[in-house]
């Protein structure tokens, strides 16, 4: 595997069939003036968009902490990426994000006034916004950080404490915890207790398995220690009294360099994540199989089309095409 481009290690022969034959890793967009591009990576195969969130920055209007919302239009037929700045109201400091009704579910962190929980947005201007869920039962949320949504329409979700810790939340009054949300009833339940950070959360391709990660390896205040979590835990999908829950806990992988923020599954059930030195990729067994190697690392990243896989580096939007056979669970394509 020594004719491999250098950005793709493979330390398992599987790798190679997953990143094919001449795998590629280009730089779509640089911004030097802010990291717009740290979390979300929201691909619209309708029109070929991708909804993006940036790191937290102050804003040189206001002098205040800001996430900015952006609409990159990928490039086509020669043309190059370009990028939209978008301040939809119902969204205060956006982080995470995933295809929904033709729009998009972002996570709200939100600020000292104002409570956070899951918003939706349409992917089109006027790009109108609503809130679906604010609370569990009355509590407002810390600063709920991913979300995926199961085919059965509920809406699961994770909360860390991370908004505290970085100034723009008030003191928690929930622990940090996965979440269920049904939208039709309304109804939410606590899912899955016991991290230090949960950051990231997917589904595996036959939804038999959920992926949560654990960033607690670093705190809000940008102290890190390598006694504490950087690990991805794995449960099982289990049904009792008609309803779903989480099960059978086990330690799945731990990223060697940095934190495993975003996760996604490809269609074989091969498990992706955002680490300090770029994109992992492990086995449903837990194998690391291979990395996207990044300089900086990638926080979150998404599937694209037939074998695209973008890779958000706060300053940086990189894409990298692998085999066409290589596609993400959540969209198929």
């Amino acid at each position: 595997m020594a004719d491999y481009p250098l950005a793709f290690a493979c330390f398992n022969k599987a790798a190679k069939s997953l990143f094919g034959a001449s795998p590629q890793l280009e730089l779509l967009l640089e911004n030097t003036e802010y990291p717009f591009a740290h979390e979300a990576g929201v691909f619209i195969p309708e029109d070929g968009t991708l909804f993006i969130t940036s790191n937290q920055y102050t804003d040189s209007k206001t002098g205040k902490r800001k996430i900015q919302i952006s609409r990159v239009t990928l490039p086509k037929d020669g043309s190059s990426a370009a990028c939209e700045q978008i301040n939809p109201s119902d969204v205060p400091m956006a982080n995470g994000g995933v295809n929904y009704k033709g729009g998009v579910l972002f996570c709200a962190q939100g600020t000292l006034n104002t409570p956070g929980g899951i918003a939706f947005m349409e992917s089109r201007p006027p790009y109108r916004s609503h809130n679906i869920v604010s609370s569990f039962y009355g509590r407002p949320f810390n600063s709920v950080n991913d979300v995926v949504v199961h085919s059965d329409g509920s809406i699961w979700f994770t909360d860390p404490i991370y908004g505290f810790e970085q100034g723009i939340r008030q003191k928690p009054r929930l622990p940090s915890q996965v979440y269920r949300y049904e939208p039709e009833t309304e109804s939410i339940r606590a899912m899955a207790d016991g991290f230090g950070r949960p950051n990231g959360i997917c589904f595996s391709p036959d939804e038999k398995t959920v992926y949560v990660t654990d960033t607690d390896w670093i705190h809000g205040d940008g102290t890190t220690d390598d006694s504490r979590p950087s690990s991805i835990y794995a449960f099982d999908v289990t049904s009792y009294s008609n309803s779903p829950f989480l099960t059978n806990r086990r330690l799945f992988a731990m990223a060697d360099t940095g934190i495993p923020d975003g996760i996604k599954c490809d269609v074989h059930g091969n498990v992706y994540s955002g680490c300090g030195d770029g994109v992992s990729v492990w086995s449903a067994g837990g194998v690391l199989l291979g990395k996207i190697l990044v300089e900086g690392g990638a926080a979150n990243f998404c599937f694209g089309a037939e074998g695209e896989i973008f890779i958000l580096n706060e300053t940086r939007l990189w894409r990298a095409r692998l085999a066409a056979s290589t596609k993400g669970a959540l969209l198929g394509i």
